[in-house]
């Protein structure tokens, strides 16, 4: 109901063996680069204009893609001093995947997988809301998105927000503000 940055997150990636996996990291990435593995607190989003040149991202893009499963994600608009809560999903009510990169970070024996979700600027439905959402990947290219082999071109093309009608947006209370709460309690308004 309400997974927060650092917490564990469901992904399906391609494997050593070329075969695809559900898999959980950490949401956050960590590059396999970086000193210190605090970075992948700041990076739980990646813009996609950007991630196949951004040095932080384009090895990932290049070879780590994963999708990241997902029923609905949470929005704020700013009201004011306050902030508004909704929860998003399909107009559908279909589950959906959401484009992302993961990297494995290791230090001796420490190791981490990690992951960061895609985001596209909004779409109608939502540009009220906010003004970035997650990258949502069509069913029928769920293939393409995981294959190594796919073209830069042909991954760049499903880097952009969803035709408008098909979000629902639902007000939701303060109560999943808190990443400690977690249940039904996070839906209700």
């Amino acid at each position: 109901y309400n997974i927060a940055p650092r917490q564990p997150v469901a992904v399906v990636r391609i494997n050593a063996a070329g075969e695809r996996e559900l898999a959980f990291l950490s949401w956050g990435l960590v590059p396999a680069w970086a000193d210190d593995p605090a970075v992948g607190y700041k990076m739980i989003n990646a813009r996609g204009e950007t991630v196949a040149s951004k040095p932080s991202f384009k090895q990932a893009f290049r070879s780590r893609r994963c999708l990241v499963p997902a029923d609905g994600f949470y929005e704020w608009q700013k009201a004011g001093p306050q902030k508004q809560a909704y929860h998003i999903t399909l107009a559908s009510g279909e589950l959906f995947a959401i484009a992302g990169l993961w990297e494995r970070w290791q230090r001796g024996d420490s190791m981490l997988e990690t992951c960061t979700l895609l985001t596209t600027s909004a779409n109608e439905d939502l540009q009220h809301v906010h003004d970035r959402m997650p990258v949502i990947v069509p069913p029928e290219s769920y293939a393409a998105w995981l294959d190594l082999g796919s073209a830069v071109a042909a991954l760049t093309s499903l880097i952009r927000p969803l035709p408008p009608g098909l979000l629902a947006l639902r007000p939701v209370s303060s109560f999943v503000n808190n990443p400690a709460h977690e249940g039904p309690e996070c839906l209700q308004a």
